[in-house]
């Protein structure tokens, strides 16, 4: 059974407008104007049992207006969805014990007790068994370090371990069905390891479903396979990260440091930043073999690195060519016949 099923999915917005004012404030009382705020338009996608998928897009794309919807707390529009054989705004008691929601820099736990006090509270809303509990509670503490912190009250704790004492309660359940929304945002780089490592752990012990919004690619690169771009409500791809890189951004980096003096290469490739002997270059990916032939036996290269291109490159290319066909259309339909 597929465990997340998505079909033409959309969800409006109605929003006041009105000028600046205390005259525009006046006239609103009883002429109150709206305008429609599209933030999913017709959405479809499939995510099979155990899948990570990571839900990429630009801030005001439909990433959080989806995860709501696909957890209950928002009403679609339009479209059909289906979480686990559930129907998430119906708010099934056995399906909100089966997903959990996480979304970064939000608290769910009473800031003046200490995490496992909360964990408590957690294990009767849900009605876990003891045992169950306290073996899930302990593992969970282990993997992702917490013993010295689950102690102490919350408002003590870092940025880094209020988000694992988060992560933590809002898993107790042991939940089939993972919708995280950039679970990781404002950490540093070994605190976001660590969040990373956990989920992938997860994800492997209990065959849990993982759909997941972040900014920071490396949480993408390091747990998804797959990927999915939305842009303006509109999914822009679906498909493996790979092919996402070789569809949309088909060049090589060429780094290259110089044993001596200044040398230019803008006749081989775009010359990205040169500085201190060192040159990088862009250039397409057919041709890096030939091109970095050539490098090796006409300088004195000290160095040569061949690189990807970053995945931020690769969606931001993916945004400004969707920009740019939209753009084309619209002046396309504009001009007279």
């Amino acid at each position: 059974m597929t465990a997340i099923q998505v079909s033409n999915l959309s969800k409006s917005f109605f929003v006041p407008v009105r000028d600046a004012g205390l005259k525009a404030a006046l006239q609103s009382l009883v002429n109150r104007k709206t305008r429609e705020v599209k933030a999913v338009q017709n959405v479809s996608f499939a995510i099979e049992p155990g899948e990570i998928v990571g839900f990429l897009g630009p801030n005001g794309a439909g990433k959080t207006t989806t995860l709501k919807m696909l957890s209950g707390l928002l009403y679609p529009t339009h479209g059909a969805v289906s979480v686990l054989g559930y129907t998430p705004s119906q708010r099934d008691k056995s399906y909100l014990r089966q997903m959990t929601l996480i979304m970064g820099n939000r608290n769910q736990l009473l800031w003046d007790i200490p995490a496992l006090d909360s964990f408590e509270l957690n294990r009767a809303i849900y009605r876990l068994p003891d045992e169950e509990f306290r073996r899930t509670r302990d593992e969970f503490i282990e993997l992702l370090d917490m013993k010295e912190i689950v102690t102490k009250p919350v408002r003590n704790l870092s940025l880094g371990e209020r988000m694992k004492v988060e992560i933590a309660a809002a898993l107790l359940h042991k939940p089939k069905a993972l919708f995280l929304d950039e679970p990781t945002i404002g950490l540093d780089v070994t605190m976001q390891r660590r969040i990373r490592a956990f989920v992938r752990e997860y994800n492997q012990r209990y065959n849990a479903t993982v759909l997941l919004t972040s900014h920071y690619m490396a949480d993408v690169e390091a747990l998804c396979k797959r990927v999915i771009v939305i842009h303006h409500g509109r999914i822009l791809f679906d498909g493996v990260l790979s092919e996402l890189v070789d569809r949309f951004k088909a060049q090589k980096r060429l780094v290259v440091t110089v044993e001596r003096g200044t040398v230019d290469l803008s006749r081989f490739g775009e010359v990205v930043s040169q500085a201190d002997g060192r040159i990088t270059l862009q250039v397409a990916k057919k041709e890096a073999p030939a091109i970095t032939a050539r490098l090796l036996n006409e300088f004195p290269v000290a160095d040569l690195l061949v690189e990807d291109p970053s995945i931020e490159d690769v969606i931001e290319d993916v945004f400004a060519q969707k920009i740019d066909a939209e753009t084309v259309t619209a002046t396309a339909t504009a001009a007279p016949a």
